[in-house]
């Protein structure tokens, strides 16, 4: 076909054409994964309001602001400033890929998607904006929110426009139907999780202590669904045909695991070993400092960690056939144009 060509490029005739709208959201993955750690320790180190000033950066064009000054400045304003590079570029690849998805053969699902994501890219840098302008913890318990959804997106979009995407799961095997309903059971348990998550992160210092206690009970017992969601993924996925899917189902379980014990290590470093589960003579008698080195990698590695846990369960239920991922109904066009262009 003669418009193959436009989506696709090779660089010799035994290499595989280069699937344009995949290799943008592949990118727009791990920048944003990248934009995701930077959110993290920003809120780890409280670094939020390094910056005064929005869009502008100190009275400087954000894209003009000396690079001297940035990257020998004070550590809360590196991560501030490049918090805000990274979230520009985002929002560029987002552009990107809804110009592919639209230009090219798309199913209507990795199309929605794209718009969901340059819609969510634009509310997401507004909510940024208001948390600095503003100074509001509301705000940026919100910004935290959204933020792992549009990854979430990202994640859907870059498996959905994967070459292989229709090969593996669309072959029914037993129990698909019951793995498919586990995986998408594990995206949202994961995602309600990470914004329990955001609100224990972002707490305003007068919350009473009820109020934290029912928030710690929600995280802890979400911590638990997510594990025996993640267990029931493996177990449902045990006759399955694609051997990558049973794969990533022993992924998940094992990036909970660590990611529980990583939450053990979060509280402990911030506010300290909970009262009588270890004998006094064991407790830390040296103040915990929680923007410390060692506490904020612990910190940030959970809450990235998340964010992994996260796509992963994206990828299976898209990967196992859950109803909203949209790989059912492939259009023909699309499956004529890409048996074409990887001929």
């Amino acid at each position: 076909m003669t418009s193959t060509s436009s989506m696709t490029s090779t660089t010799g005739p035994n290499r595989r054409p280069v699937d344009w709208q995949h290799a943008v959201a592949c990118l727009l993955v791990a920048v944003t994964a990248v934009l995701l750690c930077f959110g993290a320790l920003v809120t780890t180190f409280d670094a939020a309001m390094a910056v005064p000033d929005w869009p502008a950066t100190y009275g400087h064009n954000m894209f003009l602001f000396p690079w001297s000054q940035w990257f020998h400045g004070p550590w809360d304003l590196f991560l501030e400033h490049g918090h805000r590079l990274l979230g520009a570029v985002v929002g560029l690849l987002s552009l990107l890929l809804a110009a592919a998805v639209w230009r090219w053969p798309a199913s209507q699902a990795v199309r929605g998607l794209a718009a969901a994501a340059v819609l969510l890219v634009i509310v997401q840098g507004a909510l940024g904006g208001a948390r600095v302008l503003l100074d509001d913890k509301t705000v940026a318990k919100v910004h935290a929110c959204t933020g792992p959804l549009f990854f979430a997106v990202a994640v859907a979009v870059a498996a959905l426009t994967r070459r292989s995407s229709r090969t593996g799961a669309a072959a029914d095997w037993p129990g698909r139907t019951t793995a498919a309903a586990v995986a998408a059971g594990l995206t949202l348990a994961t995602y309600v999780q990470l914004v329990a998550g955001a609100q224990l992160r972002h707490l305003d210092a007068s919350v009473d202590p009820l109020t934290f206690r029912w928030l710690v009970a929600f995280h802890v017992v979400g911590a638990g669904a997510v594990a025996v969601l993640a267990v029931a993924a493996v177990v449902s996925t045990r006759s399955a045909v694609h051997r990558p899917l049973r794969r990533g189902a022993l992924a998940v379980l094992g990036l909970v695991a660590c990611q529980v014990a990583l939450g053990c290590g979060a509280w402990i470093v911030t506010w300290g070993v909970p009262s009588g589960f270890v004998p006094a003579a064991w407790s830390a008698t040296d103040p915990l400092v929680a923007r410390s080195l060692w506490a904020a990698t612990v910190v940030t590695g959970h809450v990235v960690l998340g964010m992994m846990i996260l796509g992963v369960a994206v990828v299976l239920a898209i990967a196992t056939g859950a109803p909203w991922a949209g790989r059912p109904g492939t259009p023909a066009r699309l499956d004529r144009f890409r048996e074409n262009a990887y001929a």
